[in-house]
């Protein structure tokens, strides 16, 4: 069992940061792969990015490379999404997901990850 939490998310103009964290609770969450989705309106979840278990790769949607980077620290139960340069259509409720299918290249499908958190609002305004 793994119980993610979200926070970090708000409310940021255009070409802004934020960084959003993962709380994680649950002994598997060390060898857990973890990934970032995010849910616009009207419109499909879809991935954002994710990090194997070591952290040693990182896998990212081509909406966002170069200006969001995933990471983690596995000491303090946290995964982190650091975004930059944010875009009005990064507007979304952003969730955290855990993959314990133990793995070293993180799955950017949703259906590959079965745990959950209850996501955070970004919006991105002018």
């Amino acid at each position: 069992q793994v119980q993610l939490v979200e926070s970090g998310g708000g409310l940021v103009q255009i070409g802004g940061s934020l960084r959003l964290s993962c709380a994680a609770s649950g002994r598997t969450f060390r060898t857990a792969a973890m990934g970032w989705f995010r849910r616009a309106p009207g419109k499909e979840r879809e991935f954002v990015a994710a990090v194997s278990w070591t952290g040693g790769n990182t896998n990212y949607a081509d909406s966002v490379k170069g200006r969001f980077t995933i990471s983690r620290d596995n000491a303090n139960d946290k995964v982190y999404l650091h975004m930059n340069s944010l875009k009005p259509e990064d507007t979304a409720v952003y969730y955290c997901a855990a993959d314990t299918m133990l793995t070293f290249v993180p799955a950017t499908i949703a259906g590959e990850y079965d745990y959950w958190g209850q996501g955070t609002q970004v919006t991105v305004s002018s």
